[in-house]
């Protein structure tokens, strides 16, 4: 929304409080219509906290579109988001709630809220918890996410997924190609298969389907979480995501 849609709708939230007898302006004379914009002006002047009233309320009614948009396309792309075969599963596959995270290598955002998913996977035996591929931070990104969804074509079972994706996210340094594979090495994944398996259609189809995903959902940053019926955009802290985990199982 431009400055001056927002001033327009400021204007007209400040007329009907005013004298709710000019809703219909458009019907007046150029002078009447002055003489409106002057009352208005000295209205605000004299009670700008209108002014944060309404803002306080155009906020509040896009913060309620944004989530129906939100609870519409995860009910549209329920399946993908939450079972599709090309994505990672930590904790119990068979858990009672699950937690979504797009997330990118090179995010600071993302390392930062790393200790945030390992410590609900400790404290909540029953949490599916997937992650999806979302690299758009530049080329390192994208390269070091073909090597993560190699790693994890050789782990079904994720155990050795998470330590990679522990020293890899957690790591200094930017993510790219070299220090992605170097971490694999580490962990003991099969180079030869990894190096084979970063140009297969598998690969491909992971992160597609997850940038498709993320259009879908409007969201555009990293970390962003889908709980339930709810996207949670951005590093929130551990005691939201808790409570938000409390709230889907309620």
């Amino acid at each position: 929304m431009t400055s001056s849609q927002q001033t327009a709708l400021l204007i007209a939230a400040a007329l009907s409080v005013a004298s709710p007898a000019v809703a219909t302006a458009q019907t007046f004379s150029a002078d009447q219509r002055q003489e409106i914009g002057t009352i208005v002006k000295d209205y605000l002047l004299a009670h700008p906290e209108v002014l944060q009233d309404v803002m306080a309320e155009l906020e509040k009614r896009q913060q309620a579109a944004d989530a129906e948009k939100h609870r519409s396309a995860v009910a549209q792309n329920n399946a993908t988001l939450f079972s599709s075969p090309h994505q990672v599963v930590l904790g119990n596959p068979h858990g009672n709630v699950t937690m979504v995270e797009f997330f990118d290598y090179n995010c600071g955002y993302c390392k930062r809220a790393l200790p945030d998913m390992l410590a609900l996977l400790k404290t909540n035996p029953n949490l599916k918890f997937v992650l999806k591929e979302f690299p758009v931070l530049g080329e390192g990104s994208v390269e070091a996410a073909h090597v993560a969804v190699a790693a994890r074509m050789q782990d079904v079972t994720g155990k050795k997924y998470i330590e990679f994706h522990q020293k890899l996210l957690g790591g200094r340094g930017p993510a790219d190609k070299a220090r992605a594979l170097a971490v694999a090495k580490d962990v003991g994944f099969d180079m030869a298969r990894i190096e084979k398996d970063m140009g297969s259609d598998e690969v491909k189809k992971t992160i597609d389907e997850s940038m498709e995903l993320a259009e879908a959902l409007g969201v555009n940053g990293t970390p962003s979480y889908v709980v339930g019926d709810e996207v949670v955009v951005g590093a929130v802290g551990l005691d939201a995501l808790k409570e938000k985990l409390a709230a889907e199982r309620k």
